[in-house]
């Protein structure tokens, strides 16, 4: 499986808050958020890992580049005007035979969840991507998803509508029949990841939820302490 992290945001919201630090390299319980991903995608058999950081991140970067694994880590150092072209940047190393997982810097969730999401995705020849829910919803602007009994994607919405119970939680597995279609959803005007998850079900790919108990984002400093209370708790 490989892995790729978006981590070209500024943080812009971290920072107005007094969090000097940037945002990759946040500490949660101690581990910055860079390390603690690393550290899950290896324990879920990463064969490689990429990332993406915008052109300002020179500590970040000089963190990165300073950094041993065990697995190659290929960096991009490029400023993107949001996630789904940052998603573009990652597209070369995604390539290829297999799955991958992409997943944005700031997510904290469950480990033992997410490695059975992976097995799930892993183990599912019909479904071209599963994308982490969640029904625990803390965020200023979530992507709600809707599905079936199932569990089968049929669509998304910006807003809060009758019977909603999952938003999307920044966490995509993929086969290679949905990231073909990046480059013509850039073509066709496509500018964020909400609109990219959406295009997948327009063109009719199999795309599934798997639900998470909870994921939260470290959008603000508050987030920091649910997080670590999250963790400690698990």
């Amino acid at each position: 499986m490989k892995y790729a992290l978006i981590a070209a945001g500024e943080g812009s919201r971290l920072q107005a808050e007094g969090v000097a630090t940037p945002k990759p390299l946040v500490p949660v319980l101690g581990v910055p958020l860079l390390s603690r991903l690393f550290r899950i995608f290896i324990d879920n058999d990463a064969e490689s890992i990429c990332i993406i950081i915008n052109e300002s991140m020179t500590e970040v970067r000089s963190y990165l580049e300073n950094l041993t694994l065990s697995v190659p880590l290929h960096i991009i150092i490029k400023s993107t005007p949001d996630s789904f072209r940052s998603f573009c940047e990652l597209k070369p190393f995604l390539e290829g035979e297999g799955k991958f997982c992409l997943t944005t810097v700031d997510p904290i969730f469950s480990e033992k969840e997410f490695t059975d999401y992976i097995h799930a995705f892993i183990n599912d020849d019909q479904c071209d991507a599963l994308m982490a829910v969640t029904d625990y919803i803390d965020d200023e602007t979530p992507l709600y998803v809707k599905t079936n009994q199932d569990l089968d994607i049929t669509g998304y919405a910006n807003c809060n509508y009758e019977g909603s119970k999952y938003i999307s939680g920044g966490i995509y597995c993929m086969n290679q029949h949905a990231l073909n279609l990046l480059p013509k959803a850039m073509q066709e005007g496509i500018c964020r990841m909400r609109g990219f998850q959406q295009y997948l079900v327009d063109s009719r790919l199999c795309l599934k939820a798997f639900p998470f108990t909870k994921i939260i984002d470290i959008d603000h400093a508050a987030d920091i302490q649910k997080a670590e209370h999250f963790l400690k708790t698990l």
